[in-house]
């Protein structure tokens, strides 16, 4: 048995039933709900908000995985803590704050996660890790759908991995993009606490025992 999470993302849900989907979640071995915000603006795509988030809140006791992908996380971290958020996740391109973001989010007793685009070298979270508990390493471009893992962004997994034993900190490490049961094992070796899935886990094919 695993003992990573998996936090299938709602984005490749039934908007139409998410009642159902949330419980194909709780029925297929799910740890956690993923919710990517999208505002058009940080990425291209517009997703769903507060109110989404809140309306669903009572139908399960799972964890919402909140991830913005917003411009300015420090304006909202409020609004979805109070929506249902669980843990919060924003993305340390989106803010030259984010160190004041993590601390907005633990004020709000929430978990705090900062996500990186495959862009963004490892090295430039030093700073943060200590004070992070999750880090969110995306393996493809966010905003785009139906994209290849990229491999340097597994390697930065590992590279977080080495960093956490070597600082004896305590975040856990997430993986979001492409992730299908070819993918799937290289992503866990390198060190993968949390598996973000989307199409893969709603159409049925994810081989998760």
């Amino acid at each position: 048995m695993k003992t990573q999470i998996l936090a299938p993302s709602l984005l490749s849900a039934n908007f139409a039933d998410l009642g159902s989907e949330i419980k194909k979640i709780e029925d297929n071995k799910g740890g956690a709900v993923h919710i990517d915000v999208m505002d058009g603006s940080f990425v291209p795509e517009i997703t769903y908000g507060e109110p989404v988030i809140r309306s669903i809140r009572k139908l399960t006791e799972l964890p919402f995985d909140v991830h913005l992908m917003i411009e300015k996380p420090e304006l909202h971290v409020e609004s979805f803590a109070k929506a249902g958020a669980d843990w919060i996740t924003f993305h340390w391109e989106a803010t030259n704050h984010a160190h004041r973001v993590i601390q907005m989010i633990h004020e709000m007793g929430k978990k705090a996660g900062v996500a990186v685009c495959p862009g963004t070298p490892v090295s430039l979270l030093s700073e943060i890790l200590p004070s992070a508990d999750i880090i969110l390493v995306m393996t493809v471009n966010p905003g785009w759908g139906g994209q290849k893992i990229i491999p340097s962004c597994v390697e930065k997994v590992a590279q977080l991995k080495k960093y956490r034993e070597e600082h004896g900190l305590n975040y856990l490490l997430s993986v979001d993009g492409g992730i299908n049961n070819e993918t799937l094992n290289s992503v866990i070796d390198a060190g993968t606490d949390i598996v973000v899935s989307g199409s893969c886990f709603f159409n049925g094919s994810l081989k998760w025992s």
